[in-house]
């Protein structure tokens, strides 16, 4: 591979790394996969698209963080108020945020961030300075959220995902974790569809599509190979994973898989990462009986 292309798996990577950061969030801190992030990714992306197309790429990002933490609560809202099961509900909110995304796209399936024939000034223009501006996010998020999961708020967050029974019987309000962590956690995840939006010059109401499995590559990955002891080291090796992720899934482009292919290859790659405790303790056991 060209540096180039490294580069730009990298860069990609760092971007994906937003999106795992906010599935940590439900899948480890909230033991609860949420199914609503392949809507609420494209519901930022969506968002920070148009207000790009109005002149306001700072505020579209910050418009995306808002709009995914709005799709998170819908499904809090679901589960806690309507009493709907969990996966459920995500799907529900994912499927409503389909219509809910063409409707904020003004009703086209894709929206390009060009203005005049030219693309329109984004975060992400410069190329030169891509890197070091994801970098910086990216750090910034996990320094925030580290900072988060000490305070007494984020322990409450914590133990809700640890025991739920426990923590309603010491008088904290588990619906507001809920809330709280759903939304906090779609807010990242709309935040990685709108940077992807910009670094793209684009947004796809498909663009959603398989989000959850990607994130959750990126969890897995980083923590089969950094094995994490604490939520600030899990939060490091979920965005490093994302980013090895993205470089694995570059070089299997470039040995010849159809684009069209991915979704596979990126399904049988989080399966033997997840198995590789298993793939471990048979080849521990095949040497002892050797």
């Amino acid at each position: 591979m060209t540096a180039d292309l490294i580069l730009n798996a990298v860069q990609l990577g760092l971007i994906f790394a937003i999106l795992s950061l906010g599935e940590y969030i439900t899948v480890n801190i909230m033991d609860n996969p949420d199914l609503t992030v392949d809507g609420s990714f494209v519901t930022g992306a969506a968002a920070c698209a148009m207000m790009t197309l109005a002149g306001h790429p700072v505020l579209g990002l910050f418009g995306a963080l808002i709009a995914g933490a709005l799709c998170g609560c819908v499904t809090a809202f679901l589960m806690t108020k309507m009493k709907i099961q969990p996966l459920l509900a995500g799907i529900l909110t994912m499927t409503g945020l389909y219509s809910i995304n063409l409707r904020i796209m003004n009703g086209s399936p894709t929206v390009n961030l060009f203005s005049g024939g030219k693309p329109a000034q984004t975060l992400f223009s410069n190329p030169s300075t891509r890197l070091y501006v994801l970098l910086a996010v990216v750090v910034l998020i996990i320094v925030l959220l580290a900072f988060f999961f000490k305070t007494n708020l984020g322990l409450m967050l914590r133990a809700s995902g640890d025991n739920e029974q426990m923590v309603r019987s010491s008088s904290i309000n588990t619906s507001r974790m809920k809330f709280l962590g759903l939304g906090l956690s779609n807010a990242l995840v709309g935040l990685s569809g709108a940077v992807l939006a910009q670094f793209q010059n684009f947004a796809d109401i498909s663009g959603g599509t398989g989000m959850l499995v990607l994130g959750l590559a990126g969890i897995i990955i980083g923590e089969a190979i950094f094995r994490p002891k604490n939520v600030t080291m899990g939060l490091i090796a979920s965005a490093i994973g994302a980013i090895l992720y993205r470089i694995l899934y570059t070089i299997a482009l470039r040995l010849g898989f159809a684009a069209s292919d991915m979704n596979l290859v990126s399904s049988i790659l989080v399966a033997l990462t997840i198995s590789i405790p298993a793939i471990q303790k048979y080849m521990k056991g095949r040497k002892k009986n050797a």
